[in-house]
């Protein structure tokens, strides 16, 4: 922007297009012109009038950008919040009047593991797309330790996730699963050697996730145990632990249905290790409050717990 100085929201905001807001929001998230206007279905050209457009009306630079990056102002980060909210009011609006005609239509959004993807979403959404097959779902998939911070920026409506021990405020749970959390060995031993491993110390290199709901329960299980953990590796995502732990680099800890939909299942021991580690409960989350949309509340009710 060439404004030598900035303004505030004018306290009054005009309605604008919603297809504009959808490229703001596009442009914010990927903070690429030329990803924004493919994902808009535009021309990056197109896309950087509707922005300057966009700039001009509410009054202030939305956007630094040069010829190589593109960042958000400190405005624009605020115009992101308005405009996900105005987006998200719209959607409940137009479901609102669609479900008056007795069929519902529009779009919904998940995020899950790649495992997650593979246990449990032809059994979710089977039986979803028969019921209303003119709700498009969008799948997004990746860690699964990032799906309550999707859901709860709003990225997402729902993620599948295995639940914390305190769940935020403002979530809604719904279990799906029961998964143990089992300690897997290399079948040809750590480093080579194959010496059976009955327990742990602190002489046993360790493989384990960067965070989420496992890493803090083997590190509570380590504590109570007065251990000191020699950890060998800290790796995203649990399937990279099964990878890890079959080349013999030392003993992981991952949900029951990661293993079970590994390649490398064979390649690595399931550990009688005690105590056991508290399960993995695998559930759908949303935001309590998006359940006032119809096309959330939709695939919300239709969702039967299996625990």
């Amino acid at each position: 922007c060439d404004w030598s100085r900035r303004v505030l929201f004018r306290s009054t905001i005009v309605p604008m297009d919603i297809k504009q807001l959808r490229q703001f929001i596009h442009l914010a998230d990927s903070l690429h012109f030329g990803r924004a206007s493919e994902a808009s279905h535009i021309s990056p050209s197109a896309l950087s009038r509707s922005i300057k457009q966009l700039e001009d009306e509410v009054g202030v630079c939305l956007f630094e950008r040069d010829n190589r990056s593109v960042a958000l102002t400190a405005e624009g980060t605020i115009f992101l919040t308005y405009a996900r909210e105005s987006l998200a009011q719209w959607n409940t609006l137009r479901t609102q009047l669609m479900e008056r005609t007795g069929e519902l239509q529009g779009q919904i959004s998940m995020y899950c593991s790649v495992t997650a993807s593979y246990s449990f979403l032809f059994e979710i959404l089977s039986e979803f797309r028969s019921n209303y097959p003119k709700i498009e779902i969008k799948l997004h998939t990746g860690d699964p330790e990032h799906a309550i911070s999707q859901v709860l920026s709003n990225d997402e409506d729902f993620a599948i996730t295995a639940k914390p021990d305190t769940l935020p405020t403002g979530l809604a749970f719904k279990p799906i699963a029961l998964s143990p959390l089992l300690f897997i060995a290399p079948k040809q031993g750590i480093n080579g050697k194959a010496t059976p491993i009955s327990r742990l110390n602190e002489t046993t290199p360790m493989i384990l996730s960067e965070g989420g709901v496992a890493r803090k329960r083997i590190d509570r299980w380590f504590k109570e145990q007065a251990i000191k953990p020699l950890i060998y590796a800290q790796v995203a995502g649990n399937e990279a632990i099964v990878s890890m732990v079959s080349l013999g680099f030392g003993i992981g800890v991952v949900p029951k249905i990661v293993l079970e939909n590994s390649p490398l299942a064979n390649t690595v021991d399931i550990l009688d290790i005690h105590p056991t580690l508290k399960a993995y409960e695998v559930g759908i989350i949303t935001l309590e409050k998006k359940l006032k949309n119809p096309l959330v509340n939709a695939f919300w009710a239709q969702l039967k717990p299996s625990l």
